[in-house]
């Protein structure tokens, strides 16, 4: 079967080169426009969809990034599988700037994200336990290996704050005594809309930063955050096409692809007309 690989940029990817058979789509969804057009094509044997998170020309903060059409819209044209290239700040002194780390679990900070599907008739109560699918994380830390160059964390915490400003100090070290690793503003609710849609997900984060913990260094900039952005950006593009062909490689479907089979608990009989209509994507499989 055919496998499609979402590729969601985060800060400093806006664009994806290599691609063949490039076209680009634009797809209404019932929660308004993604954050850009989406970009589909071939690399090798791998199918590719790419959306900038925040925008080709970085114009939404991460508060306005609209995580649902964006999901939406990537399962609606078949996505099973979805990478996020993040930027992040560093909570340990392990991890240096220019460090990548495949993250494993992440601790939610925001406040007043749409952060589900469900509801107007219709609810589910997805497991969350494991929020980054197995298969899929392996496969990134094999491509990342394959392609090295840099340090390469394998596990890591990422607590993802409201943003757009960067931490104050005592919350800086208020996630350190948690145990948390990474810092970032956009994984959720962007990993648990996922899980909901069945798309299998993961994340290689590129740490730009120390946050603000450490006094040593100095704050964080944007401007060295993008000066680090810069200089990861092409290893970045070689781990995507490194992990695409191990994804095309994949036998069966995205182990994700049955999130919904035991969280549904509305009968099936008893969901409004309208939520089944918006939600096709998302539950059409259920409903049969």
């Amino acid at each position: 079967m055919t496998q499609t690989l979402g590729i969601v940029g985060g800060s400093g990817l806006y664009e994806l080169d290599a691609l063949t058979d490039v076209r680009e789509i634009r797809v209404d969804t019932p929660y308004g426009s993604p954050s850009d057009v989406l970009v589909r094509g071939r690399l090798g044997a791998a199918e590719l969809i790419f959306l900038p998170r925040h925008g080709r020309h970085h114009h939404l903060t991460p508060s306005e990034v609209p995580y649902r059409a964006n999901i939406w819209a990537l399962k609606s044209l078949g996505v099973g599988w979805m990478l996020s290239a993040s930027a992040v700040g560093s909570l340990r002194l392990d991890i240096e700037p220019g460090h990548l780390v495949v993250v494993d679990q992440f601790i939610d900070r925001t406040r007043g994200r749409a952060s589900t599907f469900f509801g107007e008739g219709c609810v589910a109560h997805v497991a969350f336990g494991d929020p980054v699918c197995g298969t899929l994380r392996q496969y990134l830390l094999d491509a990342a290996l394959e392609v090295g160059g840099t340090t390469l964390h394998d596990g890591g915490t990422y607590v993802c704050m409201e943003g757009p400003a960067f931490s104050t100090r005592a919350e800086s070290e208020l996630y350190r005594s948690w145990g948390a690793d990474i810092i970032g503003m956009t994984n959720l609710p962007e990993a648990k809309l996922a899980r909901e849609a069945g798309i299998s997900y993961a994340t290689l984060a590129m740490a730009t930063d120390y946050d603000c913990w450490n006094v040593d260094h100095d704050d964080v900039t944007v401007e060295q955050v993008i000066t680090v952005l810069r200089s990861n950006a092409a290893r970045a593009r070689q781990i995507i096409a490194a992990l695409a062909r191990r994804v095309s490689a994949h036998e069966g479907p995205a182990p994700m692809h049955d999130a919904l089979a035991t969280a549904l608990i509305t009968p099936v009989d008893k969901i409004p007309a309208a939520t089944r209509e918006k939600l096709a994507p998302i539950i059409g499989r259920y409903l049969r």
